[in-house]
């Protein structure tokens, strides 16, 4: 039975091509997946591990610059650690923000990832955490180095001039050298800037002081030892953990960190991989029943069920492993070139081998061989029903509609427990509300994929007349043999739904958040401009004084931090310019003023006042951030603005009050005379110094900033579902190839009636576009539903959250499906125009 097999392989090569791709293409995203994630974790891991070489002991501290309850480790206790037995040496390291501006006074790398440290020299003068490709560290105020890929992007050379801004006013530098290094914001995409060390401890802290210290030791010296005796010595905001221990955390933290990663990747491939079963089902199935009579016979010459059965499945063994070869060195090139694509995006990812674990080649195989035999099993179970006396039956023998009925019975009770569970999950909402949904989601799509043959003659009839009218009688034709095989129909259209079905639900939930973060934007904004910090830390008083005297501008407002507790709760506020904040921010008063505010009154969202049974007149007994009492008077009530606290304040009580020496300004509002303009902008940066660590965005960009990321998380899923839509359209091409061999006598009957070449190939497209478009259609309306349920969830939580259906997106995908069809058609619909009408018509 095993030579029989491989010998129905070996002769069915042309017809299990589309098989093997799909399989293929499953295992390649399957081990690329592993490949890649595995070999990004060990190269993290050993980036990790070299980091802490020569680390026995490293202290950290949360001291900074704006918290003064943390005092951070000073010169003395340093000197303390450096004198203990057995301590080779002891570095204080003190980080924070830096930017550098590039050939365009822009930011050279993202904002967040932007570091600035101190360069720490040992008794050589060197630094071991920096190799220095060109000149040196810097060694006085007035000096930094830069890393190789930042001094390459901003064209710098040592002794160029570098304007670097910290959390102050830009300043220029001189460059004394280039280094590389393996710190996580370079790799990150970001920049590192070093200082010399007074020159960091004064911008980032105070003279004097570190956050962190690094300690190695002698030969022979035990780093628990040391850890003992240090421990003692340090701030009792201090901790302190051996290199190893803090190169273990960080190694699990890596892990967790690409598990997600993983996790998704693999889903996708998942969805991939259930897609390629309908095509290989398929094709197992139209194979047996080409070889109808070859099986019976075999029957009647003693072949048992169970051989049969067996041999079919050894088919799809072999099919599975010989895809699975190719798919893993398919995977393997797609784990190095996604590594790759990272690079070129900005992201470093340290050096390092392509890691092929045994985990990562077993599932390979595992999943491509399994998915294949699985997928044949159905189609084997029915090969080995067939009694001998078939052999003398027809080949071509149709599904009837009564043999669908137990089928289509079954479909419709999943299909309804799913669709009350989805709507169940809308109605409840919240996360316990998404988990019935995705569980909902799996059993409609199982219930409708069971239904599709069922489905496929009613929607096909609907269109059958209009296919009669623009293509006679080819479109006729088209229309039938599309029904002809419900069952055929339905596995091919499946594959597309589940792929459209994915894409349409993403599109409507996307195209949904995005639009209510735009109103949110739109409603909830006068202001012209927000500036910010690119690095997300707060601005300073002077920025705010600056850009009052910048050209142009009509009103002002900060968004400062504050807080207090009311009745021993801790409240949130904005504090904001009285006067001001009305021309910046659209607020809707409730009851009161705003204006209020200008009298030392706050004024409260409703919403919040509600909760507390407050209202406007009311006097609120306080303690704020400086530990001090008092009474505030609720000056007015305002419909909730998502840009502004629950309080919003004057200013000056915030600074009154405030607990540090440096107000927490998270953005400044501007509103500018004749509104946004270049003229302008370029005012605001004038007045703000050229600082490339600055951002001012427009109203534009700022609706960009909080939807762009919808927008960016789309293209992602669109690019990583493409791989179902491939495989489906491989499905289309499968199944029309297969049943243009097995019709070549009623094609040859055609084509001796009269049906010339042109409209046997229009008859073969079409038949392809009804199947495609069918598919299609089944996959947008489920995917609306599910889009419609999942933001039914989130409605609570977004603010003017209202269902956005992008009718222009999914008749794209309607348009898309048609044309998938025409592409899917043109082998298949040539081989058949081809066919010698009398050969066709004596083949059995």
């Amino acid at each position: 039975m095993f030579r029989t097999a491989l010998r129905n392989v070996l002769a069915h090569k042309a017809r299990l091509l589309m098989t093997v791709l799909a399989v293929m293409l499953g295992v390649a995203f399957v081990s690329g997946t592993l490949v890649f994630t595995d070999t990004l974790g060990n190269a993290f891991r050993n980036q990790s591990a070299k980091s802490y070489d020569d680390v026995a002991v490293a202290v950290e501290t949360y001291a900074g610059g704006h918290d003064e309850k943390t005092p951070g480790i000073d010169d003395a206790t340093l000197e303390k650690i450096r004198g203990l037995d057995g301590v080779a040496s002891a570095t204080g390291r003190v980080t924070g923000f830096a930017g550098v501006a590039g050939p365009d006074g822009k930011l050279i790398g993202n904002g967040w990832s932007n570091a600035g440290a101190n360069f720490a020299p040992g008794e050589d003068g060197k630094d071991a955490s920096y190799d220095f490709t060109d000149g040196s560290g810097p060694a006085k105020n007035g000096s930094v180095a830069l890393d190789k890929d930042t001094a390459r992007k901003g064209e710098y050379r040592v002794g160029d001039p570098v304007r670097v801004a910290t959390n102050g006013p830009v300043k220029e530098y001189t460059l004394s050298g280039i280094f590389t290094t393996e710190d996580g914001a370079v790799n990150a995409g970001g920049s590192l800037v070093l200082f010399d060390t007074a020159t960091a401890q004064k911008l980032y802290l105070k003279p004097g002081v570190f956050q962190n210290a690094t300690i190695s030791a002698e030969d022979g010296v035990s780093d628990q030892k040391l850890l003992d005796e240090i421990t003692p010595l340090l701030p009792k905001d201090a901790t302190a953990q051996t290199g190893k221990v803090l190169a273990d955390r960080q190694a699990k933290d890596i892990e967790s960190g690409l598990s997600s990663l993983n996790t998704m990747l693999l889903a996708f491939a998942g969805i991939a991989l259930f897609v390629g079963v309908f095509l290989i089902a398929n094709t197992f199935t139209m194979l047996i029943a080409q070889r109808t009579r070859e099986l019976a016979l075999m029957r009647a010459i003693g072949a048992t069920r169970r051989q049969i059965k067996r041999s079919v499945l050894l088919e799809a063994a072999v099919v599975g492993t010989l895809a699975s070869v190719i798919g893993f060195a398919l995977g393997l090139g797609l784990a190095t070139g996604l590594r790759s694509a990272m690079g070129l995006l900005g992201g470093k990812i340290p050096a390092g081998p392509l890691i092929v674990s045994p985990t990562a080649v077993g599932s390979a195989f595992a999943v491509g061989i399994l998915i294949t035999v699985l997928a044949a099993w159905l189609p084997a179970r029915r090969a080995a029903k067939i009694a001998p006396v078939a052999a003398m039956s027809s080949v071509h023998a149709t599904a009837t509609v009564k043999s669908l009925v137990m089928r289509n019975s079954i479909g419709g009770v999943i299909a309804l427990l799913g669709s009350a569970g989805i709507v169940a999950g809308a109605a409840s909402g919240g996360s316990p509300g998404r988990q019935l949904i995705a569980g909902g989601a799996f059993f409609t799509l199982i219930g409708v994929i069971i239904l599709i043959p069922l489905l496929s003659r009613p929607v096909i009839a609907l269109v059958r007349p209009l296919l009669k009218k623009l293509f006679g009688v080819s479109g006729k034709l088209a229309s039938q043999n599309a029904v002809r095989n419900p069952r055929r129909t339905g596995a091919t259209a499946s594959a597309l739904a589940i792929g459209l079905t994915l894409v349409t639900g993403i599109s409507v939930l996307g195209f949904t958040l995005g639009q209510a973060i735009d109103r949110m934007t739109t409603d909830n904004i006068k202001a012209d401009y927000m500036v910010s910090m690119a690095s997300g830390d707060s601005l300073d008083q002077s920025t705010l004084d600056a850009l009052a005297k910048a050209d142009g501008v009509s009103a002002l407002s900060p968004q400062q931090a504050a807080g207090f507790e009311v009745d021993g709760e801790y409240q949130s506020a904005s504090a904001v310019a009285p006067g001001d904040v009305e021309k910046v921010f659209s607020l809707t008063t409730v009851s009161g003023s705003i204006g209020s505010l200008k009298d030392g009154r706050v004024a409260v969202g409703s919403e919040t006042a509600k909760s507390n049974g407050w209202k406007t007149g009311d006097t609120l007994p306080v303690k704020f951030e400086d530990g001090k009492k008092g009474e505030l008077a609720i000056g007015a009530l305002y419909e909730e603005n998502e840009f502004l606290s629950p309080f919003v304040i004057p200013k000056e009580l915030a600074d009154e009050h405030s607990a540090s020496s440096r107000p927490e300004i998270r953005e400044i509002w501007i509103k500018t005379d004749g509104g946004a303009s270049k003229s302008h902008e370029q005012s605001i940066v004038d007045a703000l110094g050229d600082n490339p660590a600055m951002s001012v965005m427009d109203r534009q960009d700022i609706r960009d900033m909080f939807g762009g990321f919808i927008n960016t998380a789309l293209n992602i899923m669109y690019g990583l579902l493409a791989m179902a839509l491939l495989i489906a359209v491989l499905g289309v091409v499968n199944t029309l190839a297969m049943s243009v061999f097995e019709r070549q006598q009623e094609i040859g009957m055609l084509r001796a009636i009269g049906l010339d070449r042109g409209r046997v190939k229009r008859m073969i497209r079409l038949e392809a576009v009804v199947i495609s478009v069918f598919g299609a259609v089944i996959g947008v309306g489920l995917g609306v539903f599910l889009g419609w349920a999942i933001g039914r969830t989130l409605s609570s939580d977004i603010p003017g959250y209202a269902l956005v259906i992008p009718w222009d997106r999914l008749g794209i995908f309607l348009l898309l499906a048609g044309l998938v069809g025409v592409l899917a058609s043109l082998w298949p619909a040539r081989s058949a125009a081809k066919l010698n009408m009398l050969t066709a018509i004596k083949t059995e």
